[in-house]
């Protein structure tokens, strides 16, 4: 799988979803997101046209630069400013007005400077304090994410130790999964260890970073033990489910590895405990968020021939039915 693809798909589609989303009626800031948007997809155009084999990486690097961590970097400064945190919350706007100079970034941090002085003239003392003690209850209170992303990084480190990641004979010896293998053989172990293994640096850092952003909000809202029934059951059932359509024809036989099938089942989870809580506030919008994330996914593992995405469908099944099982019932009004 090349990288430049990955970037390529990534600039494009996510640009794409920002222009859908800032043409919605009132939607907010929009001007300067549409303006973002474009550009990444100018420069990607041109790269792609004149330098076809970098245009991923530049369109990537811009992407990174005006719409990822604008947009990490606004939700971190309200969460700051949530805190109490306004002269951090200050800091950071000033740092994000060069990559996203927006009218409305400029009324907030004036806004956090009038707070700021108000704290400091009444007083308040000890923001940073409590924005550090948030951030470690927000470890505390995901403990199943940090220690699968410890330990798919862990089990990665072995993989290199022992010969080249994207070698198929390496990743057959440590446990890749391979239907023969698994039907023929009698090696069943491997729809386990095959969760675990990946086929180089950067098919780890995607699967680690989606389940870094996707797990910890799923664990707190539907409990520790369950979150890992969803993760492992969803990436059992996504070998199963390749195995499966690969006996009746559907699928041609390969190797696959990776935590791809756990991931689209916490996608598919979310769905589930969403549909179960669909009376609740905002649940219909965080619906659609996770209707546009598999639609992303279908367009990607569609233009990507390397990635199985009938592995993928069988992980968000599972992982959506499994989402309606096993979620808390919601609470009475």
């Amino acid at each position: 799988m090349s990288l430049n693809h990955i970037f390529l798909f990534l600039a494009i589609v996510s640009s794409l979803v920002v222009l859908a989303r800032v043409w919605q009626p009132g939607a907010v800031a929009a001007a300067t997101w549409r303006i973002a948007a474009f550009i990444v997809l100018a420069i990607t155009g041109v790269t792609w046209i004149f330098w076809r084999g970098t245009a991923g990486y530049a369109g990537g690097c811009v992407w990174f630069l005006l719409l990822f961590l604008p947009a990490i970097g606004l939700r971190k400064m309200t969460e700051l400013a949530t805190q109490g945190n306004y002269e951090s919350a200050r800091k950071l706007g000033v740092a994000l007005q060069i990559l996203h100079p927006s009218p409305e970034l400029r009324d907030q941090i004036r806004l956090f400077r009038r707070l700021e002085s108000q704290a400091k003239y009444r007083g308040v003392v000890g923001p940073a304090a409590v924005d550090h003690e948030a951030t470690r209850s927000q470890l505390r209170n995901a403990p199943a994410v940090l220690v699968l992303i410890l330990l798919n990084a862990a089990i990665f480190l072995f993989e290199i130790s022992v010969g080249d990641s994207n070698d198929p004979e390496v990743l057959h010896r440590i446990g890749a999964l391979e239907p023969y293998a698994v039907v023929v053989q009698g090696e069943y172990w491997r729809l386990f260890t095959a969760l675990f293994l990946h086929g180089g640096l950067a098919h780890l850092g995607f699967n680690l970073f989606a389940l870094y952003v996707l797990g910890p909000p799923l664990e707190r809202s539907i409990g520790t033990m369950r979150f890992v029934v969803c993760y492992l059951i969803s990436g059992l059932a996504s070998g199963a489910g390749v195995i499966g359509l690969t006996l009746i024809g559907l699928v041609r036989p390969a190797q696959l590895v990776g935590a791809s099938g756990c991931i689209m089942g916490i996608v598919g989870a979310w769905a589930g405990f969403l549909m179960r809580h669909r009376h609740a506030a905002h649940a219909r919008q965080r619906l659609a968020n996770v209707v546009m994330i598999v639609a992303i996914q279908i367009g990607f593992d569609l233009s990507t021939p390397q990635v199985s995405m009938s592995a993928h469908l069988c992980g968000l099944v599972a992982g959506f039915l499994l989402g309606l099982v096993l979620t808390p019932r919601p609470k009475p009004a």
